[in-house]
């Protein structure tokens, strides 16, 4: 099997304490991928772990999230799912319905999404979110307390 490097996380040397640490391999298609870690000693000698097969369903149907944290000050993280390749466009409105942010403008697979949204130029009240495609229109509110 040819792998692939897909990320790096810095280690914390020897230790006799347990280390926790993670690594999110974003944006995938449905499938089986195989994952293995591979631990790097500082005098470059290096083991290979087992592999383990992840299967990645793909999303059924569209969904937009509840941003969270919600109240937030000034980020929060917006998710959604896409079950098709579509041209996505989020923006961000204030009360009034003028546009304050366009988030993501783009085409995207087929898959689940998030991004983080900085309100650190806003004022502090109710905005609101809308997700569309093709085929799907979603609003929801977040409210910004600075």
């Amino acid at each position: 099997m040819d792998w692939e490097r897909i990320g790096y996380v810095e280690g914390h040397g020897t230790t006799t304490e347990t280390q926790v640490y993670s690594f999110i391999d974003k944006n995938l298609l449905g499938g089986k991928y195989n994952y293995r870690l591979k631990q790097i000693d500082f005098d470059g000698t290096f083991e290979n772990s087992n592999a383990v097969e992840v299967e990645v369903t793909s999303p059924t149907t569209f969904s937009l999230e509840q941003n969270y944290p919600n109240p937030f000050n000034p980020t929060t993280k917006i998710s959604w799912q896409s079950p098709v390749g579509s041209h996505q466009i989020l923006k961000i409105y204030d009360v009034l319905g003028n546009e304050v942010a366009t988030l993501v403008d783009e085409y995207r697979e087929a898959g689940s999404y998030s991004v983080e949204f900085n309100a650190g130029n806003l004022t502090s009240g109710m905005y609101v979110y809308r997700l569309s495609t093709n085929n799907f229109v979603d609003t929801k509110k977040l409210i910004l307390l600075k």
